[in-house]
C-alpha cells in the first residue's frame, strides 16, 4: 500500500514575529492516509457530505475550510441555522472518527527557541519537517509501506522554501534519521504542493483538525490563552485514537511539543 501525508500549517516561521502573542507559535500537522482509502471512502463521503448541506458541484466544487465554516460565510450560510450546524457538525465528527488515518502534529515555540539559541540551524518549518518526517519514515517502515507528502499551496516564494526544505531532508537526514530510511521510504525528493482550488480532500481533511490539534497541544503546556470550544474538544477526542497509531504512544510522537 502506498500512503500520503497531507501537511497543514497553523502560524508562520518567522522568527522575528515570536515576540508577538498572536504569531508565537508555528505548528504542522500531518494526516497519513493510505491513497486507497482516500480514494474510496475519504473522497466520496466528503463530497457527500458537502452535497447534502451545500449543494455542491463537481464543476464549482465546494472546498472545506476551517475558517469558513466556523464564520458561516460564502458558501456555508446554510450553518447560520443553529439547527443545521448542529446536524452538519454531528456528521463531520462522525466522518472524521470513522476514517482510518494517523495524525502527527508539532508545535514550537518560536519564542522561547529565539531566547535561548543565538545561532539557528535550520528555520522554523524546517525543524518542524524534520520531526514529522522522522516520524513518518518510522511508520512506513514499519508498515513495510512507502509514501509521499502534499502541502497547500501558499504561493511562489512559501512553495519553493517547502520544497527546499524537504529535498535537504532526504538528501541529508536529520540527527536522528539517516537519509537511507528517507529514500527507502518516501517515494519522492519532491514535497507535492497543491493548491486549494484543486478539491483535494486530503488536505481539506489536514485543514479541518490542524487548529484543534495546536490547540490541544498548547493547552496541554499551559499555553492556549482561549476556552477550547466544545466541538474543538469533541474533535480533540476523535484525534485522541488516531495519534496512536503511529506506535501506541501519542505524547512525544503522535503529539510533539518543541
Amino acid at each position: 500500500m502506498k500512503y500520503r501525508m497531507y501537511v497543514d500549517e497553523v502560524g508562520n516561521a518567522d522568527l522575528d514575529s515570536s515576540d508577538d502573542p498572536n504569531h508565537r507559535f508555528l505548528s504542522l500537522t500531518g494526516v497519513i492516509v493510505e491513497l486507497g482509502h482516500v480514494e474510496q471512502v475519504i473522497h466520496p463521503q466528503m463530497e457527500a457530505l458537502k452535497r447534502s448541506f451545500f449543494r455542491s458541484h463537481p464543476d464549482e466544487p465546494v472546498i472545506l475550510h476551517r475558517r469558513e465554516l466556523i464564520q458561516a460565510n460564502h458558501p456555508f450560510e446554510p450553518l447560520r441555522d443553529a439547527s443545521i450546524r448542529k446536524q452538519f457538525d454531528h456528521q463531520l465528527l462522525t466522518l472524521l472518527e470513522s476514517w482510518q488515518y494517523a495524525v502527527i502534529s508539532v508545535c514550537l515555540d518560536k519564542k522561547k527557541h529565539k531566547e535561548t539559541y543565538t545561532v539557528w540551524r535550520y528555520d522554523p518549518y524546517h525543524y518542524c519537517l524534520a520531526v514529522m518526517l522522522e516520524r513518518y519514515a518510522f511508520l512506513l517502515q514499519r508498515r513495510g509501506s512507502q509514501g509521499d507528502v502534499m502541502a497547500e499551496s501558499r504561493g511562489g516564494r512559501e512553495d519553493r522554501r517547502l520544497k527546499d526544505s524537504f529535498t535537504r531532508l532526504w538528501e541529508r537526514g536529520t540527527d536522528y534519521v539517516a537519509p537511507d530510511l528517507f529514500r527507502l521510504t518516501l517515494t519522492s525528493k519532491q514535497l507535492k504542493v497543491k493548491a486549494k482550488t484543486n478539491n483535494i480532500a486530503g488536505l481539506q481533511l489536514a485543514d479541518l483538525i490542524a487548529h484543534s490539534c495546536r490547540d490541544e497541544i498548547l493547552n496541554e503546556n499551559g499555553l492556549l490563552e482561549k476556552v477550547l470550544t466544545p466541538f474543538s474538544t469533541q474533535v480533540i477526542e476523535v484525534l485522541q485514537g488516531k495519534y496512536n497509531q503511529l506506535g501506541g504512544r501519542v505524547a512525544g510522537i503522535g503529539k510533539k511539543f518543541i
